[in-house]
């Protein structure tokens, strides 16, 4: 994957965005990042649809990094539309989410996340997470 590999970050907390962004920095990653902040403008995103049409200004992205828990269409539900679509067969979808619970670790991965990963409340733990998402996914 190259350093132009498109995240796409579907994330509803505002504070969570900012530490992805803050963390994605200190790491060095640098990759361009979109956000989506609901399951159904992920959705308009993955499909190019409404104001996501301009595939110039948004790119499909290489790696999604979702949230289970959002407002309305919940990240299941995303995910679970995504892997019906052939076209977006070989789009890697991590789970990125405050759930730690084994249901919802099984449930992700039932519905074809190729990762699930906790979201650390420590920034130095965050930065351990984005690290390893740089180091295996890219």
């Amino acid at each position: 994957m190259t350093e132009q590999a498109l995240f796409l970050v579907v994330e509803d907390n505002e504070d969570h965005v900012l530490l992805i962004r803050r963390a994605f920095i200190k790491s060095k990653v640098l990759n361009p990042i979109q956000v989506v902040r609901t399951g159904e403008d992920a959705i308009a995103y993955l499909e190019g649809s409404g104001r996501f049409s301009n595939r110039a200004e948004f790119p499909l992205p290489a790696i999604v990094l979702l949230d289970l828990k959002l407002t309305g269409m919940d990240g299941f539900e995303v995910l679970s539309w995504i892997r019906q679509r052939p076209e977006l067969r070989a789009l890697r979808v991590i789970v990125l989410t405050s759930s730690s619970e084994i249901r919802d670790v099984n449930r992700a991965y039932q519905l074809g996340a190729n990762s699930f990963l906790v979201k650390p409340v420590d920034f130095e733990d965050f930065l351990r997470v984005t690290q390893a998402l740089q180091g295996y996914w890219l």
